[in-house]
C-alpha cells in the first residue's frame, strides 16, 4: 500500500535559513520539493560537485573489487588525498597502457623482419653498401631482381612478400614496390620494452589496490560527505524566496508516521509552517508499506516505476503472481532446494544491503520446490515415472488432457494467464472508479463483465455444470449488459455516434489484444518445459558416460557432467525465469490494468550514511 502523506510549507528567514536546513538534514524525514527541480546551469558551483561526486563514484566502483582489510564506517578528512593519489596513478597507468598498445603495434608491424639489429644493416654503409626494405604483393615479384639487386626474399604473410635488396650506396634500385624505412629498434628489444612496461602497470595497479584495501571505507564516506553537501546546496539553490528575498518559502511531504517526529524537531524554533493532508491531485512522493513479504518484491516496481499518489500500489499483486511465474519457468523442484541452500549461505557472507536480497531468493526457492513437485520435476527426472504413492501422484500435473495431444500444464499455463488478466482489468476498473468515478469507468467495468463473464460461463459450460441453453443465455445477457458501457456509455461527455465508433475501436484493440496477451503465458510452460528436458538430457549423458568409462573413472565423469550440467542449467533457467515474468508484469498485467509508473518516490533530504557493510 502506499503511505499517507503531508504536505508541509515552511516560512524562514534568510538569516537562519542554512542553520535550519543542516539540522533539517539531520533529522532526515522530509522530502524537499524544489522550485528549480531539473534546472542546472553547466557551468554553476553545482555542476562542478556533480561532476567531482560522479568522479570520486567512479573511483570507488574501480576499487571496490578489492578484499577491505578493515570494514569500518571510514574517515573522509583525510580522504581527498587518497583522491588525488589515486588520480594520479591511473593516469600514469594509462600513459602506459597506450604505450603498451603502440609498441604492440610496432611488434605487428615488424614481425614479418624477424629479429635483427638495425645497427648493423646501418653498418653495411662503412663498406659501402645499403640495405633497402620492401613490400609487395608475392605476384608482383619479380626473379630479375635478385640478380640484379641481390633482392632477398624474408617473409610472405597473406599474399604479401616482404623482401631486401643490398645494392652499392651510390645505387638505387628501380622496383615497382612500397619501400619502407629500416626499423630503429629491433623485434626483441621492442617486446623487452613491453615487458618493463606491463611490470609497470603491474605495479601501478598494486598500488591503487593496496589504498583500495586500507583507505576504501575512507573514499565512501567522503562520498557520503560530498552527496549529502551536494543534496543541501540543490535545496539551498531550489528555494523559493518572498518578500524582497528576505524570507525564504521550503515545501515538503513527509508520511503521517513521521509527523510527529518533525512537530518534535519544530516545537523549539520559532519557524512559521503550515500542515495538509495531500490529496490526488497533489504529486506527492511515493512511499510503499507492505508487510514482509510483499516489500520483497517493492524492487520490482521501481524498476518500472511508482504508482501516483491517487493510484493503487501494484506490488501486493505482483508480488504472488512474480513468485508463481518464476517457480512455472524453474519446473523443477531440485533446483528451487538450490536456491534456498544458496540463498542461506549467501545471506550471511554478503553485506546487509544485498543480503536483504537472499530472504527473495530463499521464498523464490521455497515456491519452485512446490511448483516444481506439482510440475513431476526433481533434477531433470520425471517423477511420474517414478516409483511413488498414487496419492502423491494424483497431485503432479503431467501427461495430456484427456485423449488430446495437448499438455496439462499448458493448459495451466493459459489458465494463469486468463486469471492474470481478469485481475488486471478488475484493477483498472476499481481504480478509474476511485480516481474518477463510476460514471467515467463504465467503459472499464463493461470490458471487464465481458471478459470476466464470458470465461466463467465458458468454463463452467465446459465443466458440465450448466447446459448449453444456459450457457447460450449467458453470453446474451453478459454480451448485451456489457456493449451499453463499451459501445454506448464509454464516456457520458460524447455525442453517442462518437462512443460507437470509439467503441468499435477498443473492440479491434482489445480482440487483437487479448489473444496475444493470454498466449504470451505459453511460455511458462515452455521454458519450465525446456529446462526439465535440457537436465534429462544431461541426466542421460552422465550415465552414458559412467556405463562406458566403467570403474572408478566413470563415477568421476558422471558426477562432473552432472555437477556441470544442472549448475549450467540452473543459471540459464533462473535467468529466462526472471526475465520473462518480468515481461509477463510489465507488459500484459500493467497495459491491461492501466498502470503508468509516473510517480516519484519518496526520498528523504538526509545525510548520507554508508549502508555498505
Amino acid at each position: 500500500m502506499i503511505a499517507k502523506m503531508k504536505k508541509l510549507t515552511f516560512l524562514i528567514y534568510h538569516k537562519e535559513y542554512e542553520a535550519f536546513l543542516k539540522e533539517l538534514q539531520e533529522l532526515g524525514v522530509l522530502h524537499v520539493q524544489t522550485a528549480q527541480e531539473g534546472f542546472m546551469e553547466s557551468d554553476s558551483r553545482l555542476d562542478q560537485k556533480i561532476r567531482q561526486v560522479n568522479h570520486l563514484h567512479e573511483i570507488i566502483e574501480s576499487l571496490s573489487v578489492v578484499e577491505l582489510k578493515n570494514d569500518n564506517d571510514g574517515d573522509a578528512k583525510n580522504a581527498e588525498v587518497y583522491v588525488s593519489k589515486i588520480d594520479e596513478l591511473t593516469d600514469a597507468l594509462h600513459v602506459h597502457e597506450l604505450d603498451i598498445q603502440k609498441l604492440r603495434k610496432d611488434v605487428e608491424n615488424l614481425a614479418p623482419w624477424g629479429d635483427f639489429s638495425p645497427e648493423k644493416v646501418k653498418g653495411l654503409q662503412a663498406i659501402g653498401y645499403g640495405m633497402n626494405f620492401y613490400i609487395c604483393q608475392a605476384k608482383d615479384f619479380k626473379a630479375e631482381w635478385e640478380e640484379l639487386y641481390n633482392a632477398m626474399p624474408i617473409n610472405e604473410v597473406k599474399g604479401r612478400i616482404y623482401f631486401v635488396t643490398v645494392t652499392p650506396v651510390n645505387v638505387q634500385p628501380d622496383i615497382d614496390a612500397e619501400q619502407l624505412q629500416c626499423p630503429r629498434i629491433s623485434l626483441g628489444a621492442l617486446q623487452q620494452q613491453i615487458e618493463e612496461e606491463e611490470q609497470t602497470c603491474v605495479q601501478l595497479k598494486d598500488e591503487l589496490s593496496a589504498i583500495g584495501r586500507q583507505h576504501l571505507s575512507d573514499l565512501r564516506a567522503l562520498e557520503n560527505k560530498w552527496r549529502s553537501s551536494l543534496a543541501f546546496d540543490e535545496v539551498v539553490l531550489g528555494t523559493e524566496h518572498a518578500a524582497g528575498d528576505k524570507l525564504m518559502v521550503l515545501q515538503g511531504w513527509i508520511p503521517e508516521e513521521k509527523e510527529e517526529q518533525l512537530l518534535t524537531f519544530l516545537s523549539g524554533k520559532d519557524i512559521y509552517y503550515e500542515s495538509r493532508k495531500a490529496t490526488k491531485e497533489d504529486n506527492a512522493p511515493i512511499l510503499l508499506k507492505n508487510n514482509a513479504f510483499t516489500r520483497m518484491y517493492e524492487v520490482l516496481t521501481g524498476m518500472y516505476g511508482m504508482p501516483e499518489y491517487g493510484e493503487f500500489d501494484p506490488t501486493p499483486l505482483v508480488a504472488p503472481f512474480f513468485t508463481l511465474f518464476f517457480a512455472f519457468c524453474m519446473g523443477d523442484s531440485g533446483y528451487g532446494l538450490v536456491l534456498i541452500a544458496l540463498g542461506f549461505f549467501l545471506k550471511h557472507k554478503l553485506s546487509k544491503s544485498l543480503a536483504g536480497m537472499m530472504n527473495l531468493v530463499i521464498t523464490l526457492g521455497i515456491a519452485t520446490t512446490v511448483v516444481g513437485a506439482v510440475l513431476g520435476t526433481f533434477f531433470g527426472v520425471s517423477l511420474f515415472d517414478v516409483d511413488l504413492p498414487d496419492s502423491i501422484k494424483q497431485f503432479m500435473v503431467v501427461g495430456k488432457i484427456g485423449d488430446t495431444s495437448y499438455d496439462k500444464q499448458m493448459l495451466l499455463a493459459l489458465i494463469i494467464g486468463v486469471v492474470h488478466i481478469c485481475i488486471a482489468m478488475t484493477v483498472k476498473a476499481i481504480c478509474s472508479t476511485v480516481r474518477y468515478g463510476f460514471k467515467e469507468s463504465l467503459s472499464n467495468w463493461g470490458w471487464l463483465l465481458l471478459v470476466a463473464g464470458f470465461v466463467s460461463a465458458g468454463t463452467l459450460s465446459f465443466m458440465n455444470v450448466i447446459s448449453e441453453h444456459v450457457t447460450t443465455m449467458a453470453f446474451i445477457i453478459i454480451g448485451s449488459i456489457s456493449a451499453i458501457g463499451i459501445y454506448l456509455l464509454n464516456n457520458i461527455h460524447r455525442n453517442v455516434f462518437v462512443n460507437i465508433g470509439a467503441g468499435l475501436w477498443d473492440t479491434y484493440n482489445m480482440a487483437t489484444g487479448l489473444l496475444g496477451d493470454v498466449l504470451s503465458y505459453i511460455r511458462l510452460y515452455a521454458l519450465g518445459l525446456a529446462g526439465g528436458m535440457l537436465g534429462g538430457v544431461f541426466n542421460q549423458l552422465a550415465f552414458m558416460v559412467e556405463d562406458a568409462a566403467g570403474g572408478f573413472w566413470g563415477v568421476v565423469c558422471c558426477g562432473l557432467i552432472l555437477v556441470f550440467g544442472h549448475t549450467l542449467n540452473i543459471a540459464m533457467s533462473c535467468l529466462s525465469a526472471f526475465v520473462h515474468p518480468l515481461r509477463l508484469t510489465f507488459v500484459e498485467y500493467f497495459k491491461n490494468s492501466g498502470y503508468e509508473g509516473k510517480g516519484e518516490a519518496y526520498k528523504p533530504f538526509a545525510v548520507v550514511k554508508n549502508n555498505n557493510n
